[in-house]
C-alpha cells in the first residue's frame, strides 16, 4: 500500500488552514459584535442572525457541496469556495448595514460548505495507508477545534488593534494562500459513480431549520403574532414535503423509471403508458 510522502503531508497544512478559518468564523464575532453595533445599529434580532445564519447555512449546506464536489472534482470545488469564502469575507469587513452584513454572513456560509467536504475527501484521496489517514483525519478534526478555541482570542486581538472588519478580512490571505498552494499540491479527485444530487433535500432542511429561528426571534420580541405562527407553518409544509418525498412521489414506472405514470396506475407495480402497451 502507497504510504504519503513529504508532499501530502504539506498539502494536508494547506487543508487545515481553511478549515481553521471555517470554525474561527463561528466564535470569531463574540467579541466584535459591541463594535459592529456601534456602526451599524442592528436590532437584537439582526444581532442573532448576524451571528447564528453563517452556522446554520454551512450545516444545511454540507451534504450538498460534497456531493457537487463528487461530479465536478473536489479540488475545483474547493478552489472555487476559497474565492466565494474570500469575497464574502471582504463583503462583510467593508458592510455598511446590519442587512448587508447577514447577507455576507450567507454567503460565508455558503463557501465554507464547499470548503470542508472537500478538504475532507482529498484527506482520504492523498492518504491511502489507513494509519496515515486516521493521523491526518486527527489533525484535520484537531485544527477545526482549534479555530473554535481561537476565534475569541484571534477577535479579541484585533479588536485592541484594528477595527471590527478586520475580523473577517483575516481571512482573505489565507484563501490566497490556498488558490496559489492548491493547484500545486493537491491532486484532482472525483467519484466515478456519484449518489443523486439531492439539492431538494438540502432546501427541505434549511426551510425547516430557519423558520423555527425566526419565530423564537419573533416571539422573544413581539409575542405570539402571525409572523411567528406563519413561519411554523411553514415548518409543517417543509415536513410534510420531505415524508412525501421519502414516501416516492411522484411515483415512478417500475420498468423504465420515469415519472410519467398515471395516478390511477397500481400502487404495486405502476408503470407508464409506454410499458403498460
Amino acid at each position: 500500500m502507497d504510504r504519503a510522502g513529504r508532499r501530502e503531508w504539506i498539502a494536508l497544512g494547506v487543508l487545515v488552514l481553511p478549515v481553521l478559518l471555517i470554525s474561527v468564523d463561528m466564535t470569531v464575532l463574540g467579541f466584535a459584535l459591541p463594535y459592529l453595533s456601534e456602526d451599524l445599529a442592528p436590532t437584537g434580532a439582526e444581532q442573532l442572525w448576524i451571528v447564528d445564519i453563517y452556522s446554520f447555512v454551512l450545516a444545511g449546506l454540507l451534504v450538498v457541496m460534497g456531493s457537487l464536489g463528487d461530479r465536478i472534482g473536489r479540488r475545483r470545488l474547493l478552489l472555487a469556495g476559497a474565492v466565494a469564502f474570500g469575497a464574502a469575507s471582504v463583503l462583510a469587513a467593508f458592510s455598511t448595514s446590519a442587512a448587508m452584513l447577514i447577507v455576507a454572513r450567507v454567503l460565508l456560509g455558503i463557501g465554507g460548505a464547499t470548503l470542508m467536504p472537500s478538504t475532507l475527501s482529498l484527506i482520504r484521496a492523498m492518504f491511502v495507508d489507513r494509519r496515515q489517514r486516521r493521523l491526518a483525519i486527527a489533525i484535520w478534526g484537531a485544527g477545526f477545534s482549534a479555530g473554535m478555541a481561537l476565534g475569541p482570542v484571534i477577535g479579541g486581538w484585533l479588536l485592541e488593534h484594528f477595527w471590527w472588519g478586520s475580523v473577517f478580512l483575516i481571512n482573505v490571505p489565507v484563501m490566497i494562500l490556498l488558490l496559489i498552494a492548491g493547484p500545486l499540491l493537491l491532486p484532482e479527485a472525483r467519484d466515478p459513480n456519484p449518489g443523486r444530487f439531492d439539492l431538494w433535500s438540502a432546501a427541505l432542511s434549511l426551510a425547516a431549520v430557519l423558520p423555527v429561528v425566526y419565530a423564537i426571534k419573533d416571539v422573544a420580541k413581539n409575542g405570539v403574532g402571525a409572523a411567528a405562527v406563519g413561519a411554523l407553518v411553514s415548518v409543517w409544509c417543509s415536513v410534510w414535503c420531505s415524508d412525501v418525498g421519502s414516501a416516492g412521489w411522484p411515483p415512478r414506472c417500475s420498468t423504465c423509471s420515469c415519472s410519467g405514470v398515471a395516478s390511477s396506475a397500481s400502487p404495486s407495480a405502476p408503470t407508464c403508458s409506454a410499458c403498460s402497451r
